[in-house]
């Protein structure tokens, strides 16, 4: 359905979904005079915590938003998957996702859908209205299109993404600077799609609030030396949703939403040493960088964030644990990562989910065996080369959290509780355009 098709009668509802990654709902909930927009949101409609997904990572968590269903179903686990029945390793990225996109289901209808920013939807689909990937592509040429897009993009200083790594310096003032002028590009870029009013599903992503709470946000929660630039950088954030959602029609719902969590971090754990020091890991030589360099004796290895696979016969090349053995081992590897402790005393461990409790579907034999939910303050992380202590720190000082990722809907009848989570958005969506589909396809259910 586009603009012609509206003004001679179709009145279809239509939706405008914006992304914040990473965005915590107490951050605004405790900050009402910087979100003074999405206070507004919230008291106009509906708002509130929800659950991430296991794992609580961008990569998996975005295409299980926009799908509703769990990694088992779409294929995606992480920034970085195993092949099946090989130790080579892969960058998953959009023709990786195995289950149906909400903006799919939208184009199956007869009606468009505008896509800016997503991450994991590199390369760009040809089969939507309009789509610029967002998260892992390598520039606006080659992750827009049509050329129309494209062109139009290049003459608003979009970007796909900030420079993270000005992030690493001492001094933040560069990495805030560029924050900010990838908040001005994204802008425009959305706003531009939007009063062009010829779509009925437009799905945006702010990605640069994940990067920001990633070096800042112990600054915000500590009082540090950098809290009011990370406050003025979200005080924008709220600026620009406040001026899309006065530029939305009155037949346009606005959603606004978060992929997970975040928190303070306290100490990065490096899980591929501690598996090494506790004997259930070990390289073939001394030199060794990546997965495929882990010898016959290893019994178990990890990926980020707290995934632990169990390096089993028959179905890892060099598998070590004999499929007899299998739960004994998983469970033994389980309560060893219950038990963890830092160096502060606290339990690294907030639970630990076994692969039968997470993940179901056709693609879930490249399922991690267990994963680690941290508790707050630690990130998990899993390379295997270049740690040699188990806790340390690097220049972030964020990390994601499984709770507390931010949902508000501008309609007060939308039901967001407790039991809220990321698999209920994509229904929502469809509900809310009055778009029919099986609730069986879902993992999640509707809040509208």
């Amino acid at each position: 359905m586009g603009l012609f098709d509206r003004l001679t009668g179709d009145d279809a509802p239509r939706v405008a979904f914006f992304g914040i990654d990473g965005v915590p709902y107490s951050l605004i909930e405790d900050n009402p005079d910087v979100f003074e927009n999405l206070t507004a949101i919230a008291e106009e409609g509906s708002a509130g915590p929800m659950d991430s997904i296991v794992p609580p990572e961008s990569s998996a968590c975005w295409p299980a938003l926009t799908t509703g269903v769990n990694p088992g179903e779409t294929g995606v686990y992480g920034f970085q998957d195993r092949e099946i029945g090989s130790y080579d390793t892969y960058v998953p990225m959009g023709r990786d996702v195995q289950a149906t996109r909400v903006w799919d289901r939208v184009e199956e209808e007869g009606r468009d859908a505008t896509v800016m920013n997503v991450p994991v939807t590199f390369p760009p689909q040809r089969d939507v209205q309009r789509m610029v990937s967002g998260f892992l592509s390598p520039g606006v040429d080659e992750a827009a299109y049509p050329d129309e897009l494209r062109e139009t993009l290049n003459g608003t200083g979009y970007r796909i993404d900030n420079n993270a790594k000005l992030g690493h310096d001492d001094d933040k003032t560069d990495f805030v600077e560029d924050a900010h002028a990838t908040l001005d590009g994204r802008f425009e870029g959305f706003s531009h799609y939007i009063e062009q009013d010829d779509w009925d599903l437009f799905f945006g992503v702010f990605m640069t609030t994940d990067r920001v709470n990633h070096f800042l946000f112990k600054h915000y929660e500590e009082d540090g030396e950098y809290k009011e630039e990370f406050l003025d950088i979200y005080s924008k954030v709220d600026d620009y949703l406040g001026r899309l959602r006065e530029m939305l029609p009155e037949d346009v719902t606005m959603v606004v939403a978060a992929d997970h969590g975040f928190t303070s971090l306290d100490h990065e754990v490096h899980f591929n040493e501690w598996l090494q020091r506790e004997g259930w890991l070990s390289y073939g030589e001394d030199d060794h960088d990546s997965l495929g360099d882990i010898s016959e004796d290893t019994e178990a290895y990890a990926f980020i964030p707290g995934r632990f696979y169990i390096n089993l016969e028959g179905r890892e090349p060099r598998g070590a644990v004999a499929e007899e053995d299998y739960e004994d081992k998983r469970t033994e590897l389980k309560k060893a990562l219950e038990t963890l402790e830092g160096p502060d005393g606290r339990k690294v461990c907030e639970r630990v989910v076994e692969k039968d409790d997470a993940f179901r579907g056709a693609h879930d034999d490249i399922a991690p065996d267990l994963v680690a939910i941290p508790n707050h303050g630690f990130d998990l992380k899993a390379g295997f080369s270049g740690h040699d202590e188990v806790f340390d720190t690097g220049p972030r000082n964020g990390m994601h959290s499984f709770d507390n990722a931010t949902l508000l809907v501008d309609e007060p009848t939308a039901r967001i509780g407790g039991d809220t989570d990321l698999f209920d958005v994509a229904p929502t969506l469809l509900d809310l355009m009055e778009i029919d589909y099986d609730r069986s396809e879902f993992d999640g259910a509707s809040l509208a």
